[in-house]
């Protein structure tokens, strides 16, 4: 019988590794280079947008952190089942 037993799905550990890292490497240039990051979002005009495309980079990288490491861990969300009328 070549049919598998069981499905194993592998652990996205060195996903989780590599966007935690970068997460890491993140917050820790925005909190040493706080000088130069409050002047370059204070200058008003085409700057403005410069917080918001931080926020979303912060929020790309920690979230996909998140989900790996729930995922690790062992936890996924609950799967809704199909209604039958």
């Amino acid at each position: 019988m070549t049919g598998s037993y069981g499905s194993t799905k592998r652990k996205p550990i060195g996903k989780m590794v590599l966007t935690g890292i970068i997460s890491i490497a993140l917050y820790g240039t925005l909190i040493s280079k706080q000088d130069v990051v409050v002047d370059y979002f204070s200058r008003g005009g085409v700057y403005a947008f410069l917080p918001i495309a931080v926020a979303f980079v912060f929020s790309f990288f920690h979230g996909n952190f998140t989900g790996h490491f729930w995922t690790v861990m062992g936890i996924e969300a609950a799967k809704k089942k199909k209604e039958v009328r």
